[in-house]
């Protein structure tokens, strides 16, 4: 590195650099992605993810442009020969233009950007799209992306180019979210109004990112107006939010809070009879968002943020002595501190906390009292430390380096029982505990006009560590033949990877590239799942003696091009990835198997492929604008011990995925949007025959995901009405339709059975359960 420094010094002495923050002037909120040229010498650069930006160019004086989609373009004449620092404030022109555009990235980014496979979309349109019951998600919009699919109807879990849902790195102000959904996956943790913009990486995958082999979505949440106080919130179907943001000392302290709760526990409850046994049955989430930030000065900033959302389920019967309690949640914690060295080298220091927990409470008695209680737990928790150092030595060259340590405390399945007059003992409960760390440096090189190269290496490295005992199970995994004891801090198991990205843009023409990526990526944690979709009883645990770190690689090229000034923008990706040691439960194996046991004794392990083309038209901005993304893909799943050792579709293996959105602006108070999407059927496994012994009907299953259900589609309007707008208070109505055209789409299929195998009079049906029917909902959405 040290080379490296002094050769750039040498190299660059004739030169200064113009460096500085842009901001909203109105709200100080800094500008991420926001533009700066200089057309004489045909150079620029972007701000980075706190709105900084460094320049360095040769003695001279320029016209500076500074811009932002949605924002009116500054120019200053600048004379550069000394080093400048400029901190630009940028004036919106959403009331001043008809203009709607879809995110605030540089116009030509999609064909100049050695950036593949990265999308964004601005959470200003996501508000205006048909929204499931009123309840505005960004983790439902990523889903109307090509490479992107949805987990199952409504639900906010996703899968990425074949990868599955614990294969997605979800970070909230750079804190691991581990569980992003309310509601058991219809409704996600995150609330539009406190959240700044995202970014979802399905390939490329720059080297600070690690410890998942399929995609990174990363959230920044707001900072805090620094000017003056913000009041924003809305009145839905289910459910009531509130943010609230302001200056604690102007221009150099602000706060944002957030919060967000259901409320059909609430209405429902009066209309419930007293006399009724299920009174105190009910269910609601809700969340909070926090945000501190302190300015001390130019070149140092630290920002606070905290995240806490819980969803309870209650199910009460008190004609049976019967009761279920079911609670699940997030919390999670950031501190981080940025630093500017000089005006090419800035640094962010982050102190995170990540903690996920999932509860199971059973009781069963006579009366108020409880005879018998059942309670099982899950969960996982982190405490992170990163450093992440950005050197900007010339326009040509951008450089990252860092490094992080995590350490993990696993919780895979906890279960105690409580009865009248007996303790039941069940065994120590098996926690686990692991230390992750990296290093990491990337470099984004403009090696010529035509020609950029991003290159970087990622080395990470897993230690599993005691108090632990390890079950040692028979062939049959029926009975403990041995047991192995790790007393504390000593190592279980220990893993190390080197993690190679490169991503290659070459320029066809001013406005047409091609771009190409490798990355390889190893993820030490493995979510167990017994569906298809993420939900709260899932297990996380890590890699062990008998469980090996996940390992991806992905290649994907592509084609890019820019039509009519960057109006339009299209591209066409082709891309393959193969994971190793992918994990399944071994059939017939139940969480509840593992009670004085480890979770992963039940675990067989696989391998994995997907392969695909991916289409994607935009039209960036005017009245009417929106996408098309078309997927056509395979994904496939091979293990030793499911499916007879043979190759199955994947669950979420769907071989044509299409959306079409649109927005259009009528005129200033009115606009309307449409979504339609179209994907081929989920696989799942049917049974091929039947027969009877002794007058018990046994059912044969087919090959594992064998059957395909009918395809999935519908179509969704909204319509925004805003009723009014002044500089000091703003008031609309949305109003949407789910599924307009009341499409029964399949959610599972199940068998009714009628009649007698012993008298010939059997007889069986297959039956479809749909969830969701056409639903309107209507949503009051306020600002001052």
């Amino acid at each position: 590195m040290l080379i490296f420094f002094l050769l750039n010094i040498s190299s660059y002495a004739q030169k200064h650099t113009l460096s500085g923050y842009i901001r909203d002037i109105e709200t100080g909120e800094e500008l991420l992605g926001a533009n700066i040229n200089i057309n004489e010498i045909k150079t620029g650069t972007s701000t980075n993810l706190y709105g900084f930006y460094s320049l360095t160019v040769p003695d001279g004086t320029y016209e500076v442009t500074f811009s932002f989609i949605g924002y009116q373009e500054t120019q200053k004449t600048i004379e550069i020969n000394k080093d400048v620092n400029l901190n630009i404030d940028l004036k919106s022109t959403a009331f001043t233009t008809g203009e709607v555009v879809v995110s605030g990235e540089r116009n030509d980014a999609n064909v100049n950007s050695s950036r593949m496979s990265v999308e964004k979309i601005a959470v200003e349109d996501i508000k205006k799209l048909p929204a499931f019951m009123g309840e505005v998600d960004i983790m439902k919009t990523i889903q109307l992306l090509p490479g992107v699919q949805a987990a199952g109807e409504g639900n906010t879990g996703f899968y990425v180019r074949g990868g599955g849902p614990d294969q997605n790195l979800i970070l909230l102000d750079e804190a691991t979210v581990y569980n992003a959904s309310h509601l058991f996956g219809f409704f996600s943790v995150f609330n539009a109004d406190a959240i700044k913009g995202f970014e979802l990486y399905k390939g490329g995958m720059p080297a600070q990112y690690g410890g998942r082999i399929s995609s990174v979505m990363d959230i920044s949440m707001n900072n805090g107006n620094m000017k003056s106080y913000d009041f924003e919130g809305g009145i839905g179907t289910i459910s009531t939010r509130l943010t609230a943001q302001g200056p604690i000392v102007k221009d150099k302290a602000s706060f944002l809070i957030s919060g967000r709760r259901t409320y059909i526990d609430i209405l429902v409850k009066p209309f419930v009879n007293k006399e009724s046994p299920f009174r105190n049955s009910g269910y609601y989430f809700y969340d909070a968002n926090l945000k501190l930030n302190y300015k001390f000065s130019d070149k140092d900033r630290i920002y606070l943020s905290g995240y806490y959302g819980k969803d309870v389920f209650n199910f009460s019967s008190t004609d049976d002595g019967f009761g279920m309690k079911i609670p699940w949640g997030n919390g999670i914690g950031s501190l981080r501190w940025n630093h500017l060295f000089s005006n090419k080298f800035f640094v962010n220091t982050t102190l995170l906390f990540s903690d996920y927990q999932f509860q199971t409470d059973v009781s069963m008695g006579s009366g108020e009292e409880s005879t018998f209680r059942l309670i099982q737990s899950s969960g996982i928790r982190d405490y992170h430390f990163k450093q992440d150092f950005s050197f900007i030595p010339s326009p040509r060259h951008t450089v990252r380096f860092g490094s992080e340590y995590i350490f993990h405390r696993f919780t895979p399945n906890t279960l105690q029982i409580e009865t009248e007059d007996t303790e039941v003992d069940l065994g120590k409960s098996q926690q686990q505990y692991g230390h992750e760390a990296a290093i990491y440096l990337g470099d984004d090189f403009t090696v010529s006009e035509k020609l950029t190269i991003y290159a970087g290496l990622r080395a990470s490295a897993f230690i599993q560590v005691g108090e632990f005992t390890r079950f040692v199970k028979d062939q049959y995994r029926l009975d403990n033949i041995d047991t192995i004891q790790y007393a504390s801090g000593e190592i279980v198991a220990d893993y190390y990877s080197l993690e190679p990205r490169v991503n290659v843009k070459y320029s066809l023409s001013p406005t047409s590239s091609v771009k190409a990526s490798y990355m390889r990526n190893k993820q030490y944690i493995h979510l167990a799942s017994l569906s298809a979709s993420t939900l709260p009883t899932d297990l996380w645990v890590p890699s062990s003696d008998l469980v090996k770190p996940q390992i991806g690689a992905q290649y994907s090229i592509g084609y890019f091009r820019n039509f009519s000034d960057n109006l339009f923008e299209t591209s066409l990706q082709i891309y393959y990835k193969n994971m190793d040691n992918l994990i399944e439960y071994a059939d017939g194996a139940l969480p509840m198997d593992q009670l004085n046991d480890n979770a992963d004794n039940y675990f067989v392990s696989g391998t994995g492929q997907s392969y695909g083309l991916e289409l994607f038209i935009k039209k960036r901005y005017g009245n009417l604008t929106g996408w098309i993304g078309y997927t056509l893909s395979k994904t496939d799943r091979q293990f030793d011990e499911i499916n007879e050792g043979e190759i199955f579709p994947a669950k979420y293996d769907r071989r044509h995925d299409l959306s079409l959105t649109l927005s259009y602006q009528i005129n200033e108070k009115l606009s309307a949007s449409a979504v339609f999407v179209y994907a081929t059927g989920n696989t799942t496994t049917l049974p091929v025959a039947r027969y009877s012994i002794n007058g018990e009907i046994i059912e044969e299953y087919g090959p594992r995901n064998s059957y395909r259900m009918d395809p999935y589609h519908r179509l969704d309007l909204s319509v925004t009405w805003i009723t009014k707008q002044t500089k000091n208070w703003e008031s609309s109505w949305n109003f949407s339709i789910y599924n307009v055209y009341n499409r029964k789409n399949p959610y599972f299929i199940y068998f009714d059975y009628e009649g007698d195998a012993s008298d010939g009079t059997f007889q069986t049906s297959a039956k479809q359960v749909s969830l969701f029917p056409i639903l309107p909902a209507v949503t009051w959405n306020f600002k001052f």
